[in-house]
């Protein structure tokens, strides 16, 4: 039985600990949940392990905003105090308030 606790929580504003983004969590897998295909184009030697929790960003960095998928081992919390402004956020969480973003609506 797997027994994951993610260390983050949506709304929360994250950093990569090796590429130059941030980023707000807005959706966690237990375990790594991309394509296999996906996996394999990380190199060998920076590959995180799968048996961790995996993070859905909507990130940014300094000439473009995406969505990132990327494993806890990576990620840092963010304790800058300034706001991400990838333009997805406002469709998912309300202004950005101590830190994170409050979720719009409650998921299942």
């Amino acid at each position: 039985m797997l027994k994951t606790r993610a260390k983050y929580h949506l709304g929360q504003v994250v950093r990569h600990k090796k590429h130059p983004f941030r980023g707000v969590v807005f959706d966690v897998d237990p375990e790594f949940a991309n394509t296999e295909e996906w996996y394999e184009a990380i190199p060998e030697d920076s590959r995180p392990l799968k048996e961790q929790p995996f993070y859905h960003l909507l990130a940014e960095n300094d000439h473009t905003y995406y969505v990132a998928y990327v494993s806890e081992q990576n990620l840092v919390a963010d304790y800058s105090g300034e706001p991400v402004d990838h333009p997805d956020i406002p469709e998912m969480f309300g202004p950005f308030q101590d830190g994170s973003y409050p979720l719009h609506f409650q998921f299942n």
